[in-house]
């Protein structure tokens, strides 16, 4: 029986210094290997980089034992240079590990190209919003006499009038023709036959009317530039702000200069 006795108080005791050696390993492990091994309390500020271009931002994180890569994204932002960063993960401030890699996307070279909508007849108001809404910029607005206070009449880009469906690039200045709500004005329409395009402009808009549409014709006759036809007529009553169209000459001798 006594013997019995020594022999467990033994096993007891080989039992506790193993478990007292076991548990000591994994103090150890939790509290000094792996802290160690992952750089525990060894954080680094995620810079914002936001603006920075391509060509910076090795340099510029190396030097904050970071990294980066490109993401497969890609966004416009015309205020933006090409290839700087758009946006990042992590966020700015965030606290990562030394040698965190940073996902960068990069502002496109070429804004994208989207597709006019027509805000012909529409409240300015409302056309503003369209615009902002699918990423172009209200330009100037240009009031002309017209019945319909603030209704879009022409919507141009680059002084050109522009119809539904014409592509133009993200973040262009879209400008807008809209009525001063004074169109019901009567007006004789001046007589624009043999004068030249711009002079016949300068008259119909100091007329208190408008251009309407531009026909090309061509003729042997007439000098290139020179009106040969207009609707409405000379003489016509007309309210203010009603477009006028106008047909002018193209020389065949031009064309054919052009040609050669």
């Amino acid at each position: 029986m006594g013997n019995f006795k020594e022999s467990l108080k033994k096993i007891t005791v080989h039992f506790a210094l193993v478990l007292g050696i076991f548990i000591l390993i994994i103090v150890l492990f939790l509290k000094v290997y792996l802290p160690s091994y992952t750089n525990h309390g060894q954080t680094v500020t995620v810079p914002d980089l936001e603006g920075f271009e391509y060509n910076e931002l090795q340099s510029y994180l190396n030097a904050r034992d970071l990294s980066f890569e490109v993401t497969l994204d890609s966004g416009f932002n015309a205020e933006l240079k090409p290839l700087s960063v758009l946006k990042q993960t992590p966020k700015p401030a965030s606290k990562v590990k030394n040698g965190r890699k940073i996902y960068v996307t990069l502002n496109s070279k070429n804004a994208p190209l989207l597709k006019m909508p027509n805000l012909v007849n529409s409240q300015l108001k409302n056309a503003q919003e369209i615009l902002g809404n699918i990423g172009l910029i209200r330009g100037e607005i240009i009031y002309v006499p017209d019945i319909g206070i603030n209704v879009v009449l022409e919507q141009k880009y680059r002084g050109r009038n522009i119809p539904e469906g014409f592509e133009v690039p993200k973040g262009s200045q879209i400008d807008l023709v809209v009525g001063d709500g004074l169109g019901n004005q009567i007006l004789d329409v001046p007589n624009l036959i043999g004068m030249d395009d711009i002079d016949a402009e300068f008259l119909i808009i100091g007329s208190g009317l408008r251009m309407g549409r531009l026909n090309y014709v061509e003729t042997d006759s007439v000098p290139s530039g020179i009106i040969i036809q207009q609707i409405p007529p000379p003489g016509a009553t007309v309210k203010t702000g009603e477009p006028i169209d106008l047909w002018i000459s193209e020389s065949n001798d031009n064309r054919n200069n052009l040609d050669d």
